[in-house]
């Protein structure tokens, strides 16, 4: 059933030589004892956890999928899915970066990130119970009551209990303006909350013991569309005053979606009747709550389809190098065999290079990102503080959408890797792809994250966070621009830096005459801003390598390779991205409806 290696080479690469975290979090108070031998001890016995618990139960859940018992609403998880949970949850996985206040063991996210994705190569379904929980975490840490905060975080920090978040109804996905659900004031300043929620991942299970709903809901004089949703707790078990667990509450499963991946997660159809809920934040103010909840899934989305990226590479490799079919082109490689293992192909070994590439990329761009977050929380200086959030509000966005759909790609490129057996089940690669499929849809799709970007985080405030982070650009250019050794990488960034600036003008000046050139040139844009930003990354990755490339490290060769096939064979997508983005939005719009 395949292989997974936690890449603790490159993750340390990433970490300690491209991002320098150990001088970083020095300056952060928080986490100014963290140091590369903490970071390490983590992510080894991280690795080992995802490699030897839960990589095995990830075909299993996908055979296996959950179960409901529709007359008493109990979910099974697959076999193996509680136990696994409750070896996290013993071990402390869950506080990894939680706040010590709550029981939390306070590491800095750029930590955890590394070590999610290690949990998703191994097992995306599983990985989303805990995962939806430290959104849940994160959303009731910053907006929810001191007594809510005592009440609820211990146990989501210590994983006795996990959460979710229930946005989406039948009739309404992404326009959350529409939502019907209905919360009605109660006299001890409780809500009755009624209504139906779908597509609830992680809304029912037997892992833990309770399990702590988000909700969005209308109150009985709230506005029309989002100004008139407000956010909600709502637990499966009604938690008594010193967190012991009280009567169930109306909240229960109607049915678990039937889908075409991440058959081990138990997406659920959530009905409410009359469940007891409690306001998080203000009224009619839930959507800006639960943006925190949705921001930190829109990441670890990204975190997902990075990890199978990595895990779908790694099985293709070991593929190609033992499967043997025909000859090399240039003469035989492996004389003493019938034929030559098919890594000697080049378009085999194009396949390979792109989702090694991708995952390479996404890995150098999610950790800096990380890191970003942990400087907008914990930095002592508020400029940096506020830099950090631009940036990262800027590159949410692209995390989400550029590497979800970048490992639609890598997991079916490596799929063809294996041929026919890559479309057979026993291997294990098919379900890489079915599973990588929901992620450029879930957490808002990645049309609704381009629109995100163009309009309301590039053109809203006329470019000035794009213009900070191409600064970073420009600095890297100006700096290594005269060393002919970089020119490969410098050039390709630099030319790029100019026409995303270009680019980014014409269309807003478009925008200005016709909205719908928002619309028609964001996924586009999208995808060549993710160049850019893979660009930069890549061609830091190469100055190092380019350093250290005669230490007898082959690592750093390998690297260098992979920096190149980049720029040569990845990056030149941009060309097309930009005519398309360009080609405005008539050649769209003007047919009529009734003649498509």
């Amino acid at each position: 059933m395949g292989q997974y290696n936690a890449p603790l080479r490159d993750m340390h690469f990433v970490l300690h030589e491209l991002l320098q975290v150990e001088s970083e979090l020095k300056q952060l108070p928080a986490h100014a004892e963290v140091d590369a031998d903490i970071i390490n001890q983590v992510l080894e016995e991280g690795g080992k956890f995802t490699s030897e618990v839960l990589f095995p139960l990830n075909h299993v859940g996908d055979r296996e999928g959950c179960k409901l018992d529709k007359t008493t609403h109990v979910v099974t998880t697959p076999t193996g899915f509680k136990e696994a949970y409750k070896q996290y949850v013993e071990a402390g996985w869950a506080a990894l970066s939680c706040d010590p206040e709550y029981g939390g063991q306070g590491l800095p996210l750029v930590l955890n990130n590394s070590f999610y994705e290690m949990l998703n190569s191994s097992n995306q379904a599983w990985t989303m119970y805990p995962g939806l929980s430290h959104g849940a975490y994160e959303c009731l840490h910053e907006h929810g009551t001191p007594e809510q905060k005592n009440l609820y975080l211990p146990k989501l920090v210590s994983g006795e209990w996990t959460g979710t978040m229930c946005l989406t109804e039948p009739h309404c996905g992404t326009d959350l303006g529409m939502l019907r659900t209905k919360a009605e004031p109660q006299a001890d300043g409780s809500y009755k909350i009624t209504g139906g929620k779908i597509f609830i991942s992680a809304g029912e299970h037997d892992m833990a013991e309770n399990i702590v709903h988000l909700v969005l809901a209308r109150l009985p004089d709230a506005p029309n569309g989002t100004k008139g949703i407000s956010l909600f707790i709502v637990p499966k078990f009604l938690p008594n005053a010193d967190g012991s667990l009280g009567a169930r509450n109306g909240v229960t499963c109607g049915a678990i979606e039937e889908k075409m991946g991440i058959h081990g997660n138990s997406t659920a159809q959530i009905n409410l009747d009359g469940a007891l809920g409690w306001m998080i934040g203000q009224p009619n103010k839930g959507l800006n709550a639960m943006f925190v909840m949705m921001n930190a899934a829109r990441l670890g989305v990204g975190m997902q389809s990075l990890g199978l990226t990595e895990v779908a590479y790694q099985n293709a490799l070991a593929y190609a190098k033992d499967r043997i079919q025909s000859r090399s082109l240039t003469g035989p490689k492996a004389p003493d065999k019938q034929a030559d293992p098919i890594i000697v192909h080049p378009d085999v070994r194009r396949m390979l290079l792109t989702a090694k590439a991708y995952a390479e990329g996404a890995r150098a761009f999610c950790s800096y990102v990380a890191l970003a977050i942990d400087k907008e929380l914990h930095h002592p200086d508020e400029e940096v503080r506020k830099d950090a959030a631009d940036e990262v509000a800027l590159l949410t966005p692209i995390i989400k959408a550029f590497i979800t759909d970048n490992a639609w790609t890598a997991t079916s490129e490596s799929m063809q890797v294996l041929g026919g057996h890559g479309f057979i089940a026993e291997w294990g690669m098919e379900q890489y792809v079915r599973d990588a499929r929901i992620n450029m849809i879930y957490e808002g799709t990645n049309t609704i994250q381009s629109l995100d970007l163009l309009g309301r985080k590039i053109l809203s405030d006329n470019g000035a966070k794009l213009r900070k982070f191409g600064a970073k650009v420009q600095a890297f250019v100006e700096e290594n621009g005269t060393d002919e050794a970089m020119s490969e990488f410098i050039t390709p960034l630099a030319d790029l830096g100019e026409k995303v600036t270009k680019l980014t003008m014409e269309i807003g000046m478009k925008a200005f005459q016709n909205q719908d050139e928002v619309g028609a040139a964001a996924v586009p844009y999208l995808r060549v801003c993710g160049h850019l930003v893979y660009s930069y990354f890549f061609a830091r990755m190469a100055k190092i390598a380019l350093e250290k490339q005669n230490s007898g490290d082959n690592f750093y060769t390998s690297k260098l390779a992979t920096a190149r096939f980049y720029f040569a064979r990845l990056q030149p997508e941009t060309a097309m991205l930009i005519r398309q983005a360009r080609s405005g939005s008539k050649n769209l719009m003007e047919l009529d409806a009734e003649l498509f």
